[in-house]
Protein backbone atom coordinates (compact mmCIF):
# COMPACT_ATOMS: atom_id res chain seq x y z
CA UNK A 1 0.00 0.00 0.00
CA UNK A 2 1.23 3.31 -0.53
CA UNK A 3 0.34 6.63 0.00
CA UNK A 4 1.25 10.22 -0.76
CA UNK A 5 1.45 12.95 0.81
CA UNK A 6 2.61 16.55 0.19
CA UNK A 7 3.45 19.55 2.66
CA UNK A 8 4.73 16.38 4.54
CA UNK A 9 8.38 18.72 5.64
CA UNK A 10 6.39 19.72 8.72
CA UNK A 11 2.68 19.99 11.07
CA UNK A 12 0.13 17.71 9.91
CA UNK A 13 1.47 16.50 6.77
CA UNK A 14 4.36 15.29 8.89
CA UNK A 15 2.55 13.65 11.41
CA UNK A 16 0.09 11.67 8.58
CA UNK A 17 3.11 10.50 7.17
CA UNK A 18 4.26 8.82 10.36
CA UNK A 19 0.64 7.95 11.02
CA UNK A 20 0.21 6.04 7.91
CA UNK A 21 3.58 4.58 8.22
CA UNK A 22 2.69 3.04 11.40
CA UNK A 23 -0.34 1.67 9.86
CA UNK A 24 1.10 0.11 6.59
CA UNK A 25 1.92 2.23 4.47
CA UNK A 26 4.92 3.33 1.88
CA UNK A 27 4.76 6.50 2.08
CA UNK A 28 5.74 9.78 -0.91
CA UNK A 29 6.73 12.15 0.45
CA UNK A 30 6.66 15.68 -1.16
CA UNK A 31 7.53 19.33 -0.16
CA UNK A 32 10.41 21.88 -0.94
CA UNK A 33 12.64 21.23 2.18
CA UNK A 34 15.40 18.57 0.90
CA UNK A 35 16.64 18.63 4.19
CA UNK A 36 13.11 17.55 6.44
CA UNK A 37 12.09 15.50 3.84
CA UNK A 38 15.34 13.32 4.39
CA UNK A 39 14.53 13.89 7.99
CA UNK A 40 11.37 12.48 8.01
CA UNK A 41 12.41 9.52 5.10
CA UNK A 42 15.12 8.01 7.88
CA UNK A 43 12.13 8.04 10.81
CA UNK A 44 9.70 6.13 8.79
CA UNK A 45 12.72 3.76 7.15
CA UNK A 46 12.74 2.86 11.09
CA UNK A 47 9.19 1.50 10.83
CA UNK A 48 10.62 -0.19 8.81
CA UNK A 49 8.60 1.19 5.88
CA UNK A 50 10.10 2.51 2.42
CA UNK A 51 9.68 6.29 2.08
CA UNK A 52 10.39 7.94 -1.46
CA UNK A 53 11.16 11.93 -1.47
CA UNK A 54 10.13 14.32 -4.27
CA UNK A 55 11.71 17.98 -3.89
CA UNK A 56 9.18 19.97 -5.31
CA UNK A 57 7.63 23.37 -5.77
CA UNK A 58 3.59 23.09 -6.19
CA UNK A 59 3.16 26.37 -6.69
CA UNK A 60 4.20 25.72 -10.08
CA UNK A 61 1.68 23.66 -12.68
CA UNK A 62 4.78 22.32 -14.57
CA UNK A 63 6.17 20.62 -11.21
CA UNK A 64 2.35 19.27 -10.01
CA UNK A 65 2.20 17.57 -13.38
CA UNK A 66 5.62 16.51 -13.26
CA UNK A 67 5.42 15.25 -9.78
CA UNK A 68 2.45 13.08 -11.56
CA UNK A 69 4.15 12.10 -14.06
CA UNK A 70 6.97 10.85 -12.10
CA UNK A 71 5.24 9.13 -9.41
CA UNK A 72 3.12 7.40 -12.49
CA UNK A 73 6.56 5.75 -13.55
CA UNK A 74 7.96 4.78 -10.79
CA UNK A 75 4.94 3.30 -8.58
CA UNK A 76 1.80 2.83 -11.40
CA UNK A 77 -0.77 3.52 -8.92
CA UNK A 78 -1.36 4.96 -5.11
CA UNK A 79 -3.92 4.13 -3.20
CA UNK A 80 -3.78 7.18 -0.83
CA UNK A 81 -3.49 10.96 -1.88
CA UNK A 82 -3.28 13.70 0.53
CA UNK A 83 -3.49 16.95 -0.48
CA UNK A 84 -2.08 19.06 2.65
CA UNK A 85 0.63 21.82 1.10
CA UNK A 86 -0.53 25.46 1.20
CA UNK A 87 -0.58 28.02 3.66
CA UNK A 88 -2.17 31.04 4.81
CA UNK A 89 -1.56 35.01 4.75
CA UNK A 90 -3.38 37.83 6.98
CA UNK A 91 -4.00 41.51 6.37
CA UNK A 92 -6.52 43.78 4.91
CA UNK A 93 -6.75 42.88 1.28
CA UNK A 94 -5.78 46.50 -0.70
CA UNK A 95 -2.78 46.10 1.64
CA UNK A 96 -1.58 42.08 1.57
CA UNK A 97 1.17 41.36 -1.08
CA UNK A 98 0.05 40.06 -4.71
CA UNK A 99 2.89 37.87 -5.18
CA UNK A 100 2.48 36.01 -1.95
CA UNK A 101 -1.43 35.71 -2.78
CA UNK A 102 -0.75 34.40 -6.03
CA UNK A 103 1.38 31.93 -4.64
CA UNK A 104 -1.19 30.96 -1.89
CA UNK A 105 -3.82 30.44 -4.78
CA UNK A 106 -1.55 27.87 -6.72
CA UNK A 107 -0.59 25.99 -3.83
CA UNK A 108 -4.01 25.90 -2.09
CA UNK A 109 -6.17 25.89 -5.30
CA UNK A 110 -4.72 25.13 -8.62
CA UNK A 111 -1.76 22.15 -7.33
CA UNK A 112 -4.43 20.79 -5.25
CA UNK A 113 -6.96 20.89 -8.46
CA UNK A 114 -4.07 18.96 -11.12
CA UNK A 115 -2.95 16.37 -8.52
CA UNK A 116 -6.73 15.40 -7.71
CA UNK A 117 -8.24 15.12 -11.29
CA UNK A 118 -4.61 13.14 -12.35
CA UNK A 119 -4.58 10.66 -9.61
CA UNK A 120 -8.26 10.26 -9.29
CA UNK A 121 -8.50 9.07 -12.72
CA UNK A 122 -6.40 6.29 -12.55
CA UNK A 123 -8.25 5.87 -8.80
CA UNK A 124 -11.35 5.84 -10.52
CA UNK A 125 -10.54 3.53 -13.12
CA UNK A 126 -9.10 1.03 -10.55
CA UNK A 127 -12.35 1.50 -8.36
CA UNK A 128 -10.39 2.07 -5.28
CA UNK A 129 -8.57 4.18 -3.64
CA UNK A 130 -8.62 7.70 -0.85
CA UNK A 131 -7.97 11.02 -1.00
CA UNK A 132 -8.10 13.52 1.57
CA UNK A 133 -7.78 17.30 0.43
CA UNK A 134 -7.05 19.77 3.57
CA UNK A 135 -9.09 22.42 4.36
CA UNK A 136 -10.07 24.04 7.41
CA UNK A 137 -12.69 25.79 9.56
CA UNK A 138 -12.06 28.51 7.37
CA UNK A 139 -14.06 27.24 4.81
CA UNK A 140 -17.58 27.65 6.25
CA UNK A 141 -17.31 31.47 6.85
CA UNK A 142 -16.01 34.44 4.92
CA UNK A 143 -12.60 35.31 6.13
CA UNK A 144 -12.07 39.37 6.10
CA UNK A 145 -8.10 40.20 7.04
CA UNK A 146 -7.57 36.62 5.61
CA UNK A 147 -9.87 37.46 2.14
CA UNK A 148 -7.47 35.12 -0.06
CA UNK A 149 -6.96 32.33 1.96
CA UNK A 150 -10.25 31.78 3.36
CA UNK A 151 -11.57 31.35 -0.23
CA UNK A 152 -9.14 29.19 -1.35
CA UNK A 153 -10.29 26.57 1.37
CA UNK A 154 -13.82 27.21 0.65
CA UNK A 155 -12.70 26.11 -3.11
CA UNK A 156 -11.27 22.93 -1.70
CA UNK A 157 -14.49 21.97 0.28
CA UNK A 158 -16.89 22.55 -2.80
CA UNK A 159 -14.55 21.12 -4.77
CA UNK A 160 -14.16 17.98 -3.07
CA UNK A 161 -18.08 17.63 -2.08
CA UNK A 162 -18.51 17.88 -5.90
CA UNK A 163 -16.32 15.37 -6.52
CA UNK A 164 -17.70 12.57 -4.09
CA UNK A 165 -21.11 13.18 -5.27
CA UNK A 166 -19.83 12.35 -9.01
CA UNK A 167 -18.66 9.17 -7.29
CA UNK A 168 -21.06 8.05 -5.54
CA UNK A 169 -23.48 8.24 -8.35
CA UNK A 170 -20.91 6.05 -10.43
CA UNK A 171 -21.04 3.87 -7.24
CA UNK A 172 -17.64 4.51 -7.27
CA UNK A 173 -15.62 2.54 -4.48
CA UNK A 174 -13.26 5.74 -4.31
CA UNK A 175 -13.55 8.34 -1.48
CA UNK A 176 -12.96 11.83 -1.06
CA UNK A 177 -12.44 13.03 2.40
CA UNK A 178 -12.09 16.95 3.13
CA UNK A 179 -10.31 17.80 6.72
CA UNK A 180 -11.66 20.88 7.96
CA UNK A 181 -9.71 21.95 11.21
CA UNK A 182 -9.55 25.16 13.63
CA UNK A 183 -5.93 26.35 15.36
CA UNK A 184 -3.55 23.76 14.99
CA UNK A 185 -0.14 23.40 16.56
CA UNK A 186 2.12 23.77 13.67
CA UNK A 187 4.23 26.77 11.99
CA UNK A 188 1.49 27.90 10.00
CA UNK A 189 0.86 31.08 12.66
CA UNK A 190 4.62 32.38 11.47
CA UNK A 191 4.03 31.88 7.61
CA UNK A 192 0.33 34.00 7.90
CA UNK A 193 1.60 36.16 10.44
CA UNK A 194 -0.97 35.72 12.99
CA UNK A 195 -1.73 34.58 16.28
CA UNK A 196 -4.97 32.83 17.62
CA UNK A 197 -6.43 33.33 20.90
CA UNK A 198 -7.65 29.59 20.82
CA UNK A 199 -5.20 26.93 21.75
CA UNK A 200 -4.60 25.13 18.92
CA UNK A 201 -4.90 21.20 18.59
CA UNK A 202 -1.55 18.97 18.48
CA UNK A 203 -1.15 18.06 15.06
CA UNK A 204 -0.10 14.52 15.77
CA UNK A 205 -4.23 14.09 17.32
CA UNK A 206 -5.63 15.70 14.01
CA UNK A 207 -3.26 13.61 11.78
CA UNK A 208 -4.74 10.41 13.44
CA UNK A 209 -8.12 11.46 13.57
CA UNK A 210 -8.31 12.78 10.25
CA UNK A 211 -6.51 9.23 8.65
CA UNK A 212 -8.81 7.12 11.14
CA UNK A 213 -12.21 8.91 9.98
CA UNK A 214 -10.35 8.93 5.93
CA UNK A 215 -10.48 5.49 5.75
CA UNK A 216 -14.07 4.44 7.27
CA UNK A 217 -14.90 6.59 4.12
CA UNK A 218 -16.43 10.03 6.37
CA UNK A 219 -16.57 13.25 3.60
CA UNK A 220 -16.07 16.17 5.80
CA UNK A 221 -13.95 15.61 8.89
CA UNK A 222 -14.05 18.37 12.02
CA UNK A 223 -12.02 17.98 14.49
CA UNK A 224 -13.01 19.22 17.56
CA UNK A 225 -16.40 20.60 19.58
CA UNK A 226 -15.53 23.84 18.80
CA UNK A 227 -14.94 23.54 15.58
CA UNK A 228 -18.57 21.68 14.88
CA UNK A 229 -19.84 24.50 16.99
CA UNK A 230 -18.56 26.87 14.59
CA UNK A 231 -19.48 24.57 11.25
CA UNK A 232 -23.19 24.72 12.78
CA UNK A 233 -23.53 28.76 13.78
CA UNK A 234 -22.30 29.25 10.01
CA UNK A 235 -25.24 27.46 8.59
CA UNK A 236 -28.07 29.36 10.57
CA UNK A 237 -26.44 33.15 11.20
CA UNK A 238 -27.00 35.52 8.51
CA UNK A 239 -23.85 36.54 6.26
CA UNK A 240 -23.58 39.87 7.55
CA UNK A 241 -23.36 38.68 11.38
CA UNK A 242 -20.95 36.34 10.37
CA UNK A 243 -18.55 38.66 8.78
CA UNK A 244 -18.91 40.87 11.14
CA UNK A 245 -17.71 38.16 13.73
CA UNK A 246 -15.11 36.70 11.78
CA UNK A 247 -13.60 40.30 11.15
CA UNK A 248 -13.39 41.06 15.07
CA UNK A 249 -11.97 37.40 15.19
CA UNK A 250 -9.34 38.09 12.69
CA UNK A 251 -8.35 41.62 14.36
CA UNK A 252 -7.10 40.14 17.17
CA UNK A 253 -5.03 37.37 15.13
CA UNK A 254 -2.96 40.18 14.13
CA UNK A 255 0.35 40.38 14.96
Amino acid sequence: MIALVTGASSGIGRDMALYLSKLGYDLILVARSENKLQELQKEIQRNNKKADIFIKDLSKEEECISLYNEVKEKFENIDILINNAGFGLCGEFVDTDLEKEISMINTNMTALHILTKLFLKDMVKNNKGNILNVASVAAFMPGPLMATYYSSKAYVLRLSQAINEELKRKKSKVKISILCPGPVDTNFNDVANVKFSLKGISSEYVAKYAIDKMLKGKTIISVGIRIKLVRFFSKILPDRQMERICYNVQEQKIK
